[in-house]
């Protein structure tokens, strides 16, 4: 909401007819140009704002619908790439080896409603899990909603184009490689899942 300062009201002293009208004269040209205030408007144009809003921004991850938290998801697939961890000091490596779900050109899960039958390990998020996980690439929408970050222009629900995300080579598409011709993951250890991709101008 936009407050403008408005100009001080002059008071002109003196007793002669022609000086108060002028003052009156002034006093109406300077109502004339206030702002109509009507009460409780300021509130309403506030959920008039807020109701143009995108979820994302008038919502936390918890208040989401399914279809609001499905659909915040980028598509990027980073997060179906594996990960070691190192048993001794706790550090994470990211790979360039997807899962076997993965389809790297879509870059979505080929079974997404039967992931966790046939790959049990598979970790469904939530808002609740997402507190404790640390290995959400830094350009995951879900990762920048919780921490206050706006989404990016490449994600779908801004750009209006699923494609934007692999434009902007935030996907997986072209990088990834799949677990079942990778062999030892030891082998494909790589930073780019964990870093926040280059800054690309919106086209």
């Amino acid at each position: 909401v936009v407050v403008a300062t408005l100009p001080r009201r002059r008071h002109l002293v003196g007793p002669h007819p022609a000086v108060q009208r002028r003052a009156a004269c002034k006093r109406k040209t300077w109502l004339r140009r206030q702002p109509i205030v009507v009460e409780g408007l300021t509130h309403h144009l506030n959920c008039a704002m807020s109701d143009k809003a995108p979820f994302w921004k008038r919502k936390s991850l918890a208040e989401m619908s399914r279809a609001e938290w499905e659909s915040l998801c980028d598509g990027c697939g980073r997060c179906c790439l594996h990960k070691l961890r190192d048993e001794e000091t706790d550090a994470l490596a990211y790979t360039e080896v997807a899962c076997r779900l993965l389809d790297l050109h879509s870059c979505q899960c080929s079974d997404y409603a039967g992931r966790k039958k046939r790959v049990p390990d598979c970790v469904k998020l939530t808002p609740k899990k997402l507190a404790a996980i640390d290995w959400l690439p830094p350009s995951c929408a879900y990762r920048m909603v919780a921490e206050g970050r706006d989404l990016a222009w490449w994600h779908p629900l801004v750009s209006g184009d699923p494609e934007t995300v692999h434009r902007a080579g935030v996907s997986v598409r072209g990088r990834a490689v799949d677990e079942r011709h990778a062999g030892a993951l030891e082998d494909h250890v790589v930073r780019w899942p964990g870093m926040m991709p280059r800054k690309v101008k919106a086209p």
